[in-house]
């Protein structure tokens, strides 16, 4: 596993700007499920179909209680754009110093092409409604990964 945030962690707090120039702060939406995904570049393939596919199931996941973040480090104008393109109904957070990504332990080093370098390991975390980190999956390969985060989260509310 990529990431240094376990099942059963509390969540690391945030408060990051948003594509449309709104704040969000992870505390201020306990009480509901939260899932929270990292994915490296908006506006690109692997990134978009991501991002469409929670689009597709927001929906669902909202009908469920929860609500959907998308982190990155793009810019708020790259995200807004990134947001407008695709009419995304979720938050998109902006993240560029890695402070986010790195206390939630997806900011490391990737291979590409052979080649090194830094960057966000594409991971999603369901929060649970009391603060807590109920299921990680790190790292994301983008084709049926959000109908797993979907059947997670209908899971895990059968058991309460």
């Amino acid at each position: 596993m990529a990431t240094s945030v376990q099942e059963g962690d509390p969540a690391p707090g945030f408060a990051l700007p948003t594509d449309d120039g709104r704040e969000i702060r992870l505390a201020d939406l306990r009480g509901r499920w939260v899932v929270v995904f990292f994915y490296p570049k908006a506006m690109t393939p692997g990134c978009t179909t991501e991002a469409c596919e929670f689009d597709t199931a927001y929906g669902e996941l909202q009908e469920m209680g929860a609500e959907v973040l998308g982190i990155s480090h793009d810019s708020p104008e790259r995200l807004q754009r990134f947001r407008a393109k695709h009419g995304f109904r979720f938050p998109l957070l902006s993240d560029p110093e890695h402070r986010v990504t790195t206390a939630w332990g997806v900011y490391g080093k990737k291979k590409m092409a052979g080649r090194e370098y830094m960057g966000i390991i594409r991971s999603t975390f369901l929060v649970d409604p009391g603060g807590r980190i109920a299921r990680v999956w790190s790292p994301v390969r983008v084709k049926g990964h959000v109908d797993q985060v979907v059947a997670a989260l209908r899971e895990l509310m059968e058991g309460t």
